[in-house]
């Protein structure tokens, strides 16, 4: 964090809070926009250098088949959305695409697969691309559906520095996206996962048919865990065709996803947070708005788990047009 307009307003630290009430992340939402983007712009420079942007990259372990019914989910074995199941895939070659990502610039490498939960005969060849990864000089990050205590030991062991595991919205409207599990079940399984001592990297969807009380919701529910998220995704719904939201499902108002940017920044400070799903139908007006609201990180690639991503090259661009440096955690990490 070396540049001169990051030191400007860094002198303070930031305050970091677990008692945000409906009141207020309501009144942060809908404050004024100029207000909002100065207030979260002012916070992002006080932990993060604003002209650098974290880079992952994503790739899909194990497709289809899931048992879960998440409405928007075109992997769910509840909808007819012609996406073949696959078996997990073998660790060698995660790894090799670990190391072609770490190549293309990713420092860290997420690895997703369609369960609800593993099963103990997946844990090892599981732990063996969590291991791999790592080697790269990589951070590792896993979303395996719900864990056990003893998965969630059994991948703290092994090293994995993040677990994913989005709670997608408000506790009132969750309902209505998911009805195989619980609110309570992705939070039990957060607590799991910090209890061991992985990192957890959550946030949601946005254009699920939700309210901006929901969006709201969502957020303030991550603020106040007893330990923030380090990382939090917000995604922009890709409507895919044989779910069930996809024929319910209302277009973002840009401005609208936006302030959610702006409000997760004000609220967890110092975690990361990722533009993640949706961004081929955002503008580069829209990213930049996004990364002044305090986004300061995105996957890389061409695809995300099974939707499209904006690619490599069009992502330099628009590094380059706005003087965005990809920030460089691997040496960090490596172990060699």
């Amino acid at each position: 964090m070396n540049s001169i307009a990051h030191s400007t307003l860094a002198a303070a630290s930031p305050t970091i809070r677990h008692d945000w009430t409906r009141e207020e992340a309501a009144a942060i939402y809908h404050a004024p926009f100029a207000d909002l983007m100065f207030r979260a712009q002012t916070i992002h420079r006080q932990t993060f250098d604003p002209n650098q942007v974290q880079c992952n990259q994503l790739l899909n372990v194990k497709t289809g088949g899931c048992a879960e019914d998440c409405g928007y989910c075109s992997q769910s074995a509840h909808h007819d959305t012609a996406l073949p199941a696959s078996k997990l895939m073998e660790p060698a070659k995660v790894i090799e695409a670990a190391k072609a990502a770490r190549d293309a610039g990713a420092t860290r490498y997420c690895m997703g697969a369609a369960w609800r939960s593993p099963k103990e005969r997946d844990m090892a060849p599981v732990i063996e691309m969590v291991k791999g990864v790592k080697a790269l000089g990589m951070e590792a990050c896993m979303t395996l559906g719900m864990l056990t205590d003893d998965q969630a030991k059994q991948l703290a062991d092994a090293g994995l520095d993040y677990y994913n595991h989005n709670i997608d919205t408000s506790e009132e409207f969750y309902a209505s996206v998911v009805k195989t599990r619980s609110f309570g079940d992705r939070l039990d399984t957060l607590e799991k996962v910090q209890d061991a001592g992985i990192k957890v990297c959550c946030g949601g969807i946005l254009g699920l048919g939700e309210k901006p009380t929901d969006r709201v919701e969502m957020l303030r529910t991550l603020a106040n865990l007893p330990q923030h998220p380090e990382s939090v995704p917000i995604n922009m719904l890709i409507p895919i065709e044989g779910t069930p939201i996809a024929q319910s499902a209302t277009p973002v108002d840009p401005f609208e996803f936006v302030r959610t940017i702006a409000l997760a920044r004000i609220m967890m400070p110092k975690s990361d947070v990722r533009l993640a799903a949706g961004r081929t139908a955002m503008s580069d007006e829209m990213q930049a708005l996004c990364f002044l609201a305090g986004a300061n990180s995105i996957f890389i690639g061409d695809t995300l788990l099974t939707t499209p991503n904006p690619g490599d090259s069009k992502d330099r661009a628009l590094f380059n047009r706005l003087g965005i440096t990809p920030r460089d955690d691997l040496g960090v990490h490596a172990h060699s």
